[in-house]
């Protein structure tokens, strides 16, 4: 039964795909029909928005799915422990600056660190990395840096803040899910067919098995999640969030939200945050920028479908808190 559910989801979310897909191919033809003249022209904007995302995010899929795949057929459990610290608490440093090495983004960093947490990395280390990755990486600096020509120092506080921020959630996350598995056992079990592999196997072959069952696991909830974002992106009444812009204690908390449901990719979303900079301040335009890569509605769902609900529903109340706080303390020492 939970077979044929797996397979009910991702054939609906196949259909859903190709919908869009259809409807962006001959979106002139089919207005011209009657029947379609009824639908307001929202509609064809949703389908837009949808594949705008879905293509946006797809390279940073494929390049999650193969890394997590290397790592998976590759990377030992004795080669995870060796390069981190013993401690606890050091071993949240090298964690966070790895997405200088790994430019990935958040469309793709949630199976690399299912991986690595399956492979021996300690679940607090993971989620350090998981939400500084797609901050504290090459593409992403350049991006900011580019996008704010005229003040690039928003791009430096980018990188500290997000340090800063998952430095801090991952201490509250050791805290609290010390020596606890915060992975989903399920998911583990559906793909124990796919993941149990004779040492003689072809290693090649071994990293495409592992990627092609990352990239459907992983497509599915960035195909459900982007119709979300394009629902919201195509009827929030951006005025009401604009209005409210210019106050320094509820507009990081705004762009906050606004980062959420508009779940652009990281490696972009600099140049959507620069188009606010006349309205609303530079605290809660940096907000928008530390708190958006790491959580937003496609990752949002990824989460549930590969960590336990308890812990996703304490890390989605912890992050917003953190980021928050950490942002309006930086405002007022340095902006």
């Amino acid at each position: 039964m939970t077979y044929l559910n797996k397979m009910l989801k991702d054939s609906l979310c196949l259909l859903l795909f190709g919908f869009f897909m259809i409807l962006f191919l001959f979106a002139e033809k089919i207005k011209d029909i009657s029947f379609f003249n009824r639908f307001p022209s929202s509609f064809f904007n949703i389908n837009t928005i949808f594949l705008g995302i879905v293509l946006e995010a797809i390279p940073f899929i494929l390049l999650g799915v193969f890394v997590s795949a290397i790592i998976q057929a590759f990377v030992s459990e004795n080669a995870i422990r060796k390069f981190l610290p013993r401690n606890a608490y050091l071993a949240l440093i090298p964690a966070a600056l790895l997405g200088v090495i790994f430019p990935i983004c958040e469309c793709a960093i949630i199976p690399v660190v299912r991986r690595l947490i399956k492979k021996g990395m300690p679940a607090h280390v993971g989620v350090v990395f998981m939400l500084s990755a797609p901050i504290l990486n090459p593409v992403v600096y350049a991006s900011t840096y580019f996008a704010f020509k005229s003040t690039p120092y928003i791009a430096n506080a980018r990188m500290f803040a997000g340090f800063i921020s998952s430095i801090i959630i991952g201490l509250i996350i050791y805290r609290r899910f010390k020596g606890e598995n915060i992975l989903k056992t399920d998911n583990d079990i559906q793909h124990g067919h796919h993941h149990h592999h004779s040492s003689k196997r072809n290693k090649f072959l071994e990293t495409l098995y592992h990627a092609s069952d990352e990239l459907f696991d992983t497509g599915k909830y960035l195909f459900i999640g982007a119709f979300l974002a394009s629902l919201f992106q195509t009827f929030l009444d951006r005025n009401v969030l604009l209005s409210i812009g210019t106050s320094p204690s509820l507009a990081p908390g705004v762009m906050m939200g606004f980062a959420y449901v508009l779940s652009v990719c990281s490696s972009a979303d600099a140049f959507v945050a620069s188009s606010f900079g006349s309205t609303f301040t530079e605290g809660s335009i940096l907000a928008f920028l530390v708190f958006g890569p790491m959580i937003d509605i496609k990752n949002t769902l990824m989460l549930f479908g590969y960590f336990k609900k308890r812990f996703v529903l304490f890390l989605l109340m912890v992050t917003p808190v953190v980021v928050y706080l950490s942002v309006y303390i930086f405002q007022l020492i340095f902006i």
